[in-house]
């Protein structure tokens, strides 16, 4: 009699299947890190943001005036796309000019709660969806959620 030395179908499905379920981890692991890149680069950018603006502003004693094309303008920003979120950024002063903020509109919900959450050192306070230290429970699940980050 003959040997067969081949290897059956249950063992071969049996491979795909490990393999199926450890590129599933690996591409959530892979989406996991880039999302929490994204995050600490918007940060570091809005920090980055924060500190020229200050530079810039200084001298007038207030932060009337101040926007995102004020900053192009004057070399204290390079470009006009948003950190993180939407197109529709921006850069106002607060009433009584003494402060200002960085707004981020149309973020998703996941991205909502992690800037409702994080304690930012540079910055005074943080506004979600228009309600100052409010916190994640404020975050829509739609994406356009928007936060403001206070600076003073």
């Amino acid at each position: 009699m003959k040997s067969e030395s081949g290897r059956s179908l249950i063992e071969m499905l049996g491979v795909l299947a490990i393999g199926a379920v450890m590129t599933a981890a690996a591409y959530g692991t892979y989406n996991m890190l880039r999302t929490h890149q994204i995050r600490n680069l918007a940060l570091s950018t809005m920090e980055q943001i924060a500190r020229n603006t200050k530079l810039l502003m200084e001298m007038r004693g207030d932060y009337t005036g101040v926007s995102v094309d004020y900053l192009i303008k004057s070399g204290a920003l390079v470009e006009d796309k948003a950190p993180i979120g939407g197109p529709e950024w921006s850069v106002t002063h607060g009433f009584n000019g003494e402060t200002f903020s960085i707004n981020l509109t149309n973020l998703t919900h996941s991205d909502c709660v992690y800037f409702a959450t994080t304690k930012i050192k540079w910055a005074k306070a943080v506004s979600v969806n228009g309600l100052e230290s409010a916190g994640a429970e404020t975050c829509i699940s739609a994406p356009r959620n928007l936060i403001s980050i206070i600076i003073e």
